[in-house]
């Protein structure tokens, strides 16, 4: 398994963790199940975690694919910050999910409003989620890529050209 599998394999848990964490949480606060708010808060946690591994591999991963014909340097940089944003607020909510499960555990007077502050901070990283997974799956699924940005600009085909021809 080389390190671009790698990033393949554990970069999809950072957004499958926060899915599963926010349908947890909503079954939490309408059942008003202490049990399932904490299960919740720790499968954020684990989706912070799960983003430190996505972080760690993404380099090797673009050493594996910026030569790639048809990627651009553009698509893996435009991935790169959102990954790296999202990664910073998956972080926060792991942070914050701690906070709420150890308020839980000793009946805090504030852990009755934990389950709706990470939960909307949660809903804003899955924002933030869908435009890192978006950007990467970009890079090498042309299919799925806008009219936008992140399309290979003609500097892109110019680098490759010359980086082949340099070959």
């Amino acid at each position: 398994m080389n390190n671009t599998h790698l990033h393949l394999v554990v970069n999809h848990l950072p957004i499958i963790f926060p899915v599963v964490g926010i349908i947890l949480l909503v079954i939490g606060i309408f059942t008003k199940t202490e049990v399932s708010k904490r299960n919740s808060y720790f499968i954020f946690i684990l989706g912070a975690l799960a983003s430190i591994a996505a972080m760690a591999t993404g380099e090797g991963a673009e050493d594996g694919v910026e030569n790639l014909p048809g990627v651009a340097e553009s698509l893996i940089e435009t991935h790169e910050e959102a990954a790296e944003l999202f990664a910073g607020l998956s972080y926060i909510l792991g942070g914050i999910s701690t906070v709420a499960l150890f308020a839980s555990f000793r009946n805090y007077t504030f852990y009755k409003i934990m389950p709706f502050t990470v939960g909307l901070f949660a809903l804003a990283t899955l924002f933030f989620a869908q435009k890192a997974g978006t950007t990467g799956g970009e890079i090498r699924h042309t299919e799925i890529r806008s009219t936008g940005t992140s399309q290979i600009t003609g500097e892109d085909i110019k680098k490759e050209s010359n980086h082949h021809d340099k070959e």
